[in-house]
């Protein structure tokens, strides 16, 4: 009889104690929260050191990296129910600078709260949004133009930018290079990429997850598509990739260029 009610009262007070967590669980996942998108260049395994540090790639050309600009948007967040997260387009612009503090990390705010395992965002700004015109990017045409991510010689916004200086076994003198995509001709370059989170994003109204996210830039010029500086150097310009047939390859390369490296929940 004694080990019955034993029992008993253990399965209750398991009931019980099944019956709190899941109450602490729905009262956790409540409200809205933020979280913080931080990204970090590198190339390759090395963090990334303006002007200084020389990168070599598979076809041994050296690059030193002055300036790395690059628009992040449409961030969508999935949660690991599968359920997704779109964030405000009209809030999801971001203008990622290595030189800055400020365009090394975003915070993104009114994120329901919940467990979230992957990101997708944007790298330029959409074409459907782009026709928007102000009504569509807020006073994020003004950002972008402040920070230099505007074609001057025509309408619309630079997606990426890359430059700097570069060396290769034909190129023996250091020659400027500039690598900047957006709409050209008949290529929009615009592309989205989606990456998992290795452990959960706990967005709660007390917790602000930080989610870093390495940018190997290596994989700009040396990913799937390998494209040689050299082989675009002429005209006593540098090296100018700001069109024609390699920018489309560049964009496909950016699918590969982000990872998580990863998570706090703080």
């Amino acid at each position: 009889m004694k080990n019955i009610l034993y029992k008993a009262f253990a399965i209750a007070a398991i009931s019980l104690s099944l019956i709190s967590c899941s109450s602490d669980d729905n009262e956790e996942a409540a409200g809205n929260g933020n979280i913080t998108l931080k990204f970090d260049n590198a190339y390759g395994t090395n963090d990334l050191i303006l002007n200084t540090q020389g990168n070599t790639t598979s076809n041994n050309e050296v690059l030193k990296i002055s300036l790395v600009k690059y628009i992040v948007s449409n961030v969508v967040f999935t949660k690991a129910d599968g359920s997704t997260f779109t964030y405000p387009k009209s809030k999801s612009y971001f203008i990622a600078d290595e030189s800055t503090a400020a365009g090394q990390q975003f915070k993104l705010t009114d994120i329901p709260a919940g467990d979230y395992v992957k990101v997708k965002f944007g790298i330029g700004v959409d074409e459907e949004q782009w026709k928007l015109g102000a009504a569509g990017q807020g006073d994020f045409l003004a950002q972008a133009d402040a920070a230099g991510m505007m074609w001057s010689w025509a309408a619309g916004y630079k997606f990426f930018a890359l430059e700097g200086t570069f060396t290769s076994p034909t190129v023996t003198t250091a020659t400027p290079f500039m690598i900047h995509t957006g709409k050209t001709g008949t290529d929009y370059n615009y592309t989205e990429v989606t990456i998992d989170f290795p452990t959960k994003a706990l967005v709660r109204t007390n917790i602000t997850p930080a989610v870093h996210i390495i940018t190997d830039l290596s994989k700009v010029i040396d990913g799937t598509n390998k494209i040689k500086l050299s082989d675009n150097n002429s005209g006593g310009m540098g090296a100018m990739i700001m069109g024609g047939a390699n920018l489309p390859l560049i964009t496909q390369n950016f699918n590969t260029m982000f990872r998580v490296d990863h998570v706090h929940n703080d």
